[in-house]
């Protein structure tokens, strides 16, 4: 997911990521599959070309919904995570 969120938004071919992993493209097939059946990733397709890319409001989503209770209702104790998100948008 990483490396699709820094190709946003023109997104990779799916050889590409196989390769920057050192996997047989059958099973990187595999996984981009099941976060394209999520809606975390859409792909197109470009002659004999498929790009994936992430969908970025849906990773947003998740992740929301994953730390919407990271602080129990006192603010504080979401600090630190936001210390971490926020330097990535400086």
């Amino acid at each position: 997911m990483r490396l699709l969120i820094k190709s946003a938004p023109d997104g990779l071919k799916a050889g590409e990521i196989a390769d920057k992993f050192g996997q047989p493209p059958s099973t990187m097939s595999s996984h981009l599959r099941i976060l394209s059946e999520s809606s975390l990733v859409s792909w197109d397709r470009k002659g004999r070309e498929i790009y994936f890319r992430p969908n970025i409001d849906r990773v947003r989503d998740l992740i929301l919904f994953l730390v919407a209770d990271c602080c129990g209702g006192q603010a504080d104790k979401c600090e630190p995570l936001l210390a971490e998100l926020l330097p990535c948008c400086s």
